[in-house]
């Protein structure tokens, strides 16, 4: 059973930045893609950041490209979401999430494994 714990939310004027962590335990030997999932009031739930424990491929949404950086600590299966440049209209829930594939998997419906959620509020 894979958990999941977010943390590093947080409030921030725009262009500061924020780092998330995703604790997570229970991957065995599996390949898992993990990606960091966003949700803002009234939208609807997008990846932004995606990473492959196998192979180590990562992948982002154009919206946060060149802004923000995914990384994991193989040493304790901690998944980082490294946010700079940050913009009100990153303004969400993040949510790290993880489903037992080798592959980029884009769709949310797809993932197994939820976190609970971290709150990350941009001001003007």
């Amino acid at each position: 059973q894979v958990r999941l714990v977010e943390s590093g939310g947080g409030s921030v004027q725009a262009g500061g930045s924020l780092r998330l962590s995703c604790a997570s335990s229970g991957y065995g030997a599996d390949d898992y893609c993990i990606t960091w999932f966003r949700q803002a009031p009234g939208k609807e739930r997008e990846g932004v950041a995606y990473i492959l424990t196998g192979l180590g491929s990562r992948y982002y949404d154009d919206s946060v490209k060149g802004r923000f950086t995914i990384s994991r600590d193989q040493a304790d299966n901690t998944v980082y979401l490294q946010m700079n440049s940050l913009k009100p209209e990153d303004t969400a829930m993040y949510y790290c999430a993880a489903v037992r594939r080798s592959y980029i998997v884009l769709r949310a419906w797809e993932y197994t494994y939820w976190g609970h959620g971290t709150q990350v509020t941009v001001s003007s």
